[in-house]
């Protein structure tokens, strides 16, 4: 598959003819191929109901510098005083759905069934991710999205008790640096992302950092965290993250683990 991802990449047009809104070409479809291929030239598909599909390429990109995340004081003491269990892939499916819920008084979402659809499909071939924030054995907070490289795309987020979402950022953040990732890309500016350390990258440095983050790696170091054993250092442009299993984290001590 990995000779579609490059042959499909080289479908789409250069990032540096979107439009001034970020948007880049309309159409295509949602397999997993196409959206692998899309991700790893930093587009992205953004669209409504009963719209063709839309492919985006900002400019400038935001981004959370992994080394410049930092929790609001309030909202880090309110963490620390009623701390959420986090988990990684364990509700996926349950995580895109509740970000999908309506959030607007006219009722619309732009994760619509075939995007739900699609990313549930990249989760299964190992390519998408949840965070799932718990409070007394209840889902209350989460987000997911796409893992290339050493790149992570966030997608959505939600949160029905205060700070929940918050909670998973964080959580994500300390994974990535856990795996040796290098980018972690919000795609747009929002105030809630730049209040916790997000930076507005120009489109050029953006898709230097992003092919940076997805070079092949040698199986030392770092790069171990950052591909499987049998991809890592084999020169496929498209390593995995090594994340099939299911993982708690530890606030105490900062760090995720598999669950037994």
């Amino acid at each position: 598959m990995i000779g579609a991802f490059t042959a499909l990449a080289s479908q789409f047009p250069p990032t540096e003819s979107a439009r001034d809104d970020g948007l880049l070409c309309i159409g295509g479809d949602l397999r997993p191929e196409r959206l692998v291929a899309a991700y790893s030239r930093g587009i992205f598909p953004w669209y409504s109901k009963g719209m063709p599909i839309i492919w985006w390429s900002p400019d400038p990109r935001c981004v959370m510098p992994l080394e410049g995340f930092c929790l609001p004081a309030r909202s880090a003491r309110k963490l620390r005083l009623h701390p959420f269990e986090l988990t990684h892939n364990a509700a996926f499916g349950r995580v895109i759905r509740a970000c999908a819920a309506p959030r607007d008084k006219e009722g619309g979402t732009w994760i619509i069934d075939d995007m739900m659809r699609a990313y549930e499909g990249l989760h299964a071939l190992g390519y998408a991710h949840s965070i799932e924030a718990w409070q007394d054995g209840e889902l209350v907070g989460g987000l997911y999205g796409v893992a290339l490289g050493r790149a992570f795309f966030g997608e959505s987020m939600f949160h029905t008790r205060p700070e929940a979402s918050r909670a998973a950022l964080a959580g994500l953040v300390a994974l990535l640096r856990q795996r040796g990732a290098t980018l972690l890309d919000c795609q747009q500016e929002t105030p809630h992302i730049m209040r916790m350390g997000g930076v507005m990258l120009p489109r050029a440095v953006f898709q230097a950092e992003l092919a940076r983050a997805l070079a092949p790696q040698t199986q030392t170091g770092a790069a171990q965290n950052c591909a499987t054993p049998e991809m890592a250092g084999s020169g496929l442009p498209f390593p995995w993250l090594p994340w099939g299993l299911v993982y708690s984290y530890s606030p105490a001590e900062g760090f995720w683990a598999a669950r037994s």
